[in-house]
């Protein structure tokens, strides 16, 4: 309760927006997946220093705490074109009296932190603090134990093969073939050409260290189940 009366009227609304925007989905992209990453953002966000200040961080956690909770509102996977669509976040954050300062820091993280965008860049970009801390905390809910269950979740929602040994990890995957639908893949290549490489790809200290363990336990994860699968255990 006391949560809850310490929110700002544009969190909570974006609270009931999420929850009303992503109903009906499986749950490896619902609402409680976009409550953790927020969880996480504004964990991350202390740990890296956001919130020492409160004159100058306000925004800054405002601005995490937003991106964290509306990121995958217009995801592409579940878009009737594949195309990622910002326009609810967009419309929500204009109605809501965001400056248009803050909405442009908030749809900047939303656009630029996918997977998708990094699966075949080669060169370091810069980034906030901000950025770095909202997509880490989604890096980390793909992985480890709640990683795995969604992934696994996603793939039985789209009729995705469990494993297939005569299907490779695809490799030197490129933005358009990693959003590819219609290229038959495996749950199981899903850890070979993104979650394996998550870990790596953290932006923040913080964000690294927690990767550490999660990476290790899906790791484990595998071992058993290639063991599993060949009946040797």
């Amino acid at each position: 309760m006391e949560m809850e009366k310490g929110k700002s009227k544009v969190v909570r609304s974006a609270e009931k927006l999420v929850e009303t925007a992503m109903a009906g989905r499986d749950a490896s992209h619902d609402a409680a997946h976009a409550f953790r990453v927020r969880d996480l953002a504004l964990s991350l966000a202390s740990e890296e220093g956001l919130g020492t200040d409160p004159a100058s961080d306000c925004d800054s956690l405002e601005i995490v705490e937003l991106a964290a909770l509306l990121h995958d509102i217009g995801d592409y996977k579940y878009m009737k074109n594949s195309v990622e669509d910002t326009s609810i976040v967009e419309r929500f954050l204009e109605e809501e009296g965001l400056d248009a300062s803050k909405r442009e820091k908030i749809l900047s993280i939303i656009k630029g932190m996918g997977f998708k965008n990094e699966v075949s860049q080669t060169a370091s970009v810069k980034f906030s603090t901000e950025f770095g801390v909202v997509q880490d905390a989604d890096r980390l809910d793909a992985i480890g134990a709640i990683g795995i269950a969604r992934c696994f979740t996603y793939g039985g929602s789209v009729n995705q093969v469990l494993h297939d040994p005569s299907i490779p990890p695809r490799q030197s995957l490129s933005k358009d073939k990693y959003m590819n639908k219609n290229e038959k893949q495996t749950s199981i290549n899903h850890f070979y050409e993104k979650l394996f490489k998550l870990k790596d790809l953290m932006k923040t200290e913080a964000g690294k260290r927690r990767a550490e363990k999660r990476h290790n336990f899906m790791q484990g994860f595998l071992r058993e189940f290639y063991e599993e699968w060949e009946g040797k255990a």
